[in-house]
């Protein structure tokens, strides 16, 4: 079994964002979008104009300070790589807790995985799909889709 990190969040929270379980890369590192290829970080500059710090308590300040709320759809599961479809045994997060201690506007999906695994586990829940950042996702990558985001947190 591999569990998912702490969720990132606080009251002032705009947005949420669910990736589905962390690569094996991030799961070595301690911590969300640790693979040098992923787009997350480089999309999440984009969007907010900013630099993304390298550190690691750093980046958790810079989601917060931008009103970005970040956890995985997934609380555990097994799986062998880093690939959603090897995902098994789906025990689906606590995403209602985090919407009921913030003031989240909406709730975004990093893929389709997160997106079947939080739909399924709350249906009530208006999740919106966006591709995936994985560098797995290289024929269906869409940053624009991504940008849009924006205006969400303003």
């Amino acid at each position: 079994m591999i569990y998912s990190f702490k969720p990132i969040y606080d009251k002032n929270s705009k947005i949420l964002i669910l990736g589905s379980m962390a690569s094996v890369e991030s799961l070595k590192q301690g911590f969300y979008y640790m693979h040098p290829r992923n787009r997350f970080w480089s999309t999440m500059a984009k969007i907010t104009g900013k630099p993304v710090p390298e550190s690691i308590d750093g980046k958790s300040a810079f989601l917060l300070e931008n009103g970005i709320a970040l956890m995985d759809s997934i609380y555990s599961c097994e799986r062998e790589g880093s690939l959603d479809s090897a995902i098994k045994e789906v025990v689906p997060n606590d995403i209602p807790a985090v919407l009921a201690a913030t003031n989240i506007k909406a709730v975004f999906c990093n893929g389709k995985k997160s997106y079947a695994v939080a739909k399924k586990a709350y249906p009530e829940i208006d999740f919106k799909c966006l591709p995936s950042t994985s560098p797995a996702n290289a024929g269906g990558w869409n940053e624009e889709a991504w940008i849009k985001l924006r205006e969400y947190l303003i």
